[in-house]
């Protein structure tokens, strides 16, 4: 290494002919210089492989940007790739700036470990759900790549693949996901602009509200006998008894419930606040028949009572029921409108239908409306008789302001709740 000189001008032929540093030597490389670009070095390792660099000085500090491994660079390239950062250097910028930032900046499962889950984990009831997309979905697909290197065609092309492999609800949930871990990274600071910012969602098809007939409700409860899923089928039951979503039945504890005053406790329900629900008599009997009382902490265990998780898919339960009773496919949550519709058809009002179901808005209500018609009906009768006994001159003084006598006109069938 005493002869070989530090400083020439680079040549394809020289630097081929480059020794490995000696393995006895203190530095883990040694540099030779260009003489004809100022600042381009190849450092050669003990194991001889050589790496280009570009030395200079920005703001008083020292600084070194890595151009690439030789041959693979070549020398002109790496010249050419000098020149450019001496450029940006005589522009005032720092040539290794844009690669510190890349350098600092996080993947997108860094960002995901270490700052949206555990915020998520704090402020969202669905943080279950958040982690079940990343881990099945975008963490194979960026996982590796850094925050700033995400594109929005990327993006578009990836929710493209999961619409048509899935469906566009699922699409747009992930999307949906993404674009909200994305916006807090530009809110924190950790990068410029939302690549998912302009990405269209995708048309949802409204999913059909299906309830069951009378006769279809007779079947299914036939169908039920003997079924192995004990509290499979016990929860399908109580699910249409009561009217709750999945989980507020599914993951219910022994000590939500109060079987002597008919009341159960919801402590987080949808709509973020709790609530009181009143059971039915049904109701009460079927939690009183079950075994799991006093033996599990959940009214609903898993495959058995000494399971410490709760029941958890019954989708396949109701689906194996409904094929035996030769009733068309339909959805957990169709329990629920069936609850509602059973009210509804039989003159329950929209405001106590409202309540039952722990509605945060009538709006939300207002699906069962059509099927209130019987009571409605009912009520423009009452008008209607009084209309025409008055024109037939026996109104009774309903109409004059008369009082009312025995030979008023009759209400139709005693009584009509109007819905409202």
């Amino acid at each position: 290494m005493a002869t070989l000189a530090r400083k020439f001008r680079f040549t394809q032929r020289d630097l081929d002919r480059l020794p490995p540093c000696p393995p006895d030597a203190a530095s883990k490389a040694y540099e030779v210089s260009d003489t004809e670009v100022t600042g381009l070095r190849l450092s050669v390792t003990k194991g001889g492989r050589k790496f280009w660099f570009w030395r200079y000085t920005f703001d008083g500090r020292k600084r070194a940007a890595r151009i690439g491994e030789y041959p693979a660079t070549d020398l002109a390239a790496a010249r050419k790739r000098a020149g450019e950062m001496r450029s940006m250097l005589d522009m005032g910028k720092d040539a290794q700036e844009e690669k510190d930032e890349l350098k600092a900046m996080p993947s997108f499962a860094e960002f995901a470990e270490r700052e949206y889950m555990p915020m998520a984990r704090q402020t969202k009831r669905s943080h279950k759900d958040d982690a079940h997309r990343l881990k099945n979905h975008l963490l194979p697909r960026f996982g590796h790549k850094k925050l700033s290197e995400i594109s929005t065609r990327e993006i578009q092309a990836f929710i493209g693949e999961i619409a048509k492999s899935r469906t566009p609800a699922t699409a747009n949930r992930i999307l949906s996901l993404i674009a909200r871990m994305l916006k807090l990274a530009t809110i924190w600071g950790i990068i410029e602009k939302n690549p998912c910012y302009g990405i269209a969602k995708f048309r949802e098809q409204r999913a059909r509200e299906r309830f069951l007939t009378s006769d279809e409700i007779a079947r299914l409860f036939q169908a039920m006998e003997g079924d192995s899923h004990i509290y499979g089928v016990a929860g399908i039951k109580f699910l249409l008894l009561t009217g709750l979503r999945r989980n507020e039945a599914l993951r219910a504890k022994w000590e939500q419930v109060d079987l002597g005053r008919g009341l159960m406790h919801l402590p987080q329900t949808k709509s973020g606040k709790s609530r009181h629900i009143v059971l039915s008599a049904q109701a009460r009997m079927l939690l009183e028949g079950l075994q799991s009382h006093g033996h599990s902490q959940w009214i609903f265990p898993g495959k058995n009572l000494a399971d410490d998780r709760p029941v958890y898919n019954i989708d396949k339960c109701l689906q194996r029921l409904l094929e035996k009773a030769g009733i068309d496919r339909m959805r957990v949550h169709d329990l629920r409108h069936t609850y509602a519709s059973v009210m509804a058809q039989n003159g329950v009002s929209l405001f106590v239908i409202q309540s039952a179901l722990g509605h945060s808005s009538p709006m939300m209500t207002m699906r069962y409306a059509h099927l209130c018609d019987t009571a409605l009906r009912d009520a423009t009768n009452v008008v209607g008789n009084v209309v025409r006994a008055a024109v037939n001159g026996d109104d009774g003084g309903v109409l004059s302001g008369k009082p009312q006598g025995a030979s008023s006109v009759p209400i139709v069938d005693g009584q009509a709740e109007i819905c409202r």
